[in-house]
């Protein structure tokens, strides 16, 4: 394009990029550079293959609320079909300074995604000088994960966990997304990836509202063992290569990521006990 066409400034730039616009970074990059965005790619492809198959896939998240705030925690299994693709990829990322993405479905478009997710946050935070309500982040990665249908439709779907500290509420809450970008608060815990069911079943026994944050963390991680314990995509801690689940507090101070020498420690500490009961502590039958 020459200097002189209507749609570039003296500086070589497009013009959209210093009009007084969108204060979402998506709406910029889809106006100015849309080929960069994970959900312009492929979304033309008339191939009948899954194209899922090919891809490495991450589960399992799980996420619970305690009094001053909530943890969120993943294992860290990859796995392609039947294969185990990367036994140490991290699917928790902070989103912001008080929030946290989890990542289920395909692993290098759930990461890329994150990443378009924490400069949409940041951005909206440049032009408009204040951060976005807890709601309206989960809401735009809602907008976000609806963007990705044409290749969730292909078998490349990207279905996250959120979940931070709400300032004006000051309580830590969850949101769930489907393939559509349907997004759903939930209350207390939820669990993302092909393990969730199980997860979730063990922390109907084990969670209780008034839990300690070291209480709550011990709480997902044996959900995530006992979902490991039943989903064969879902990995365990490696005792041997010492790889353990990434887990992560948002609270009123921020963001946190719990130091891996704590969660070594807590996860022996899990195993230990499962050795006199594989199926886990016991929760009182009333």
């Amino acid at each position: 394009m020459s200097p002189s066409s209507p749609d570039v400034t003296r500086g070589g730039l497009p013009s959209a990029f210093l009009r007084a616009g969108t204060s979402s970074f998506v709406e910029l990059a889809t106006a100015v550079a849309p080929d960069v965005l994970p959900s312009s790619r492929l979304a033309g492809s008339t191939s009948t293959t899954n194209l899922g198959d090919l891809t490495p896939h991450g589960t399992t998240i799980v996420a619970a609320t305690f009094p001053g705030g909530v943890v969120v925690a993943g294992d860290r299994r990859a796995t392609m079909g039947n294969m185990i693709a990367q036994r140490d990829i991290e699917k928790v990322f902070p989103a912001d300074e008080f929030s946290v993405v989890g990542i289920a479905g395909a692993a290098g478009l759930a990461v890329e995604m994150v990443g378009l997710f924490q400069v949409e946050l940041e951005h909206y935070e440049k032009i408009e000088g204040a951060p976005l309500s807890l709601v309206g982040k989960a809401n735009r990665l809602a907008t976000m994960i609806r963007g990705n249908l044409p290749l969730a439709m292909q078998g490349l779907a990207v279905v996250p966990l959120f979940a931070g500290w709400d300032e004006a509420a000051r309580m830590g809450r969850i949101f769930s997304y489907d393939a559509t970008g349907g997004r759903y608060e939930e209350h207390s815990f939820f669990s993302v990836g092909s393990g969730s069911i199980f997860a979730r079943g063990a922390l109907k026994k084990l969670y209780r509202p008034d839990l300690s944050a070291a209480d709550t963390t011990m709480a997902v991680l044996q959900a995530l063992y006992d979902a490991a314990d039943d989903d064969s995509a879902t990995g365990g801690p490696d005792l041997a290569r010492r790889i353990f689940p990434v887990v992560m507090v948002a609270g009123p101070d921020g963001v946190e990521r719990v130091g891996d020498d704590q969660v070594g420690t807590m996860v022996d500490t899990l195993v230990g006990g499962r050795r006199t009961r594989p199926d886990g502590p016991e929760a009182p039958v009333v």
